[in-house]
């Protein structure tokens, strides 16, 4: 793709957008968002840069605004350039965002014994579904 082609192209804009983003934040923060997706680093490449085709699934959109810290303008310029690349995604993406601001994230330690973390996260959800409950009472 030559640079006349990748200026017309939605994908590229929006990839653009990311990759200027992502360059404003702290060192790590690639890493910080392909843990937080689930892939490895090179993937993260991929998406943001405006040469290649790889789109950015639109699932982990919210988890991008979340690691990254977007601001208002932000978002707002990502997600109208990403609706231009793909427009059969915008429903998806607001009920995505709504699915993840329900979710709580809790930074789990390294534990040595796989044993042990399954118990600490067991009591982690057991505790978190007791005071949902509690707090779903009528009065």
């Amino acid at each position: 793709m030559d640079d006349e082609e990748a200026d017309a192209d939605p994908v590229a804009q929006y990839k653009r957008l990311l990759k200027a983003a992502l360059e404003r934040r702290p060192s790590g923060t690639r890493q910080k968002l392909a843990e937080a997706i689930g892939t490895h680093k090179s993937f993260i490449s991929q998406v943001t840069n405006p040469a290649y085709r790889v789109p950015l699934p639109a699932q982990h959109i919210p988890t991008l605004f979340r690691v990254c810290h977007f601001g208002p303008e932000e978002k707002r310029a990502f997600l109208e350039a990403y609706r231009i690349a793909h427009p059969g995604q915008a429903g998806a993406i607001e009920e995505l965002a709504r699915i993840d601001a329900d979710v709580l994230r809790i930074p789990m330690p390294y534990f040595s014994d796989p044993a042990t973390r399954r118990d600490v996260e067991e009591l982690i959800r057991d505790f978190a579904e007791r005071v949902i409950a509690l707090a779903q009472k009528p009065q």
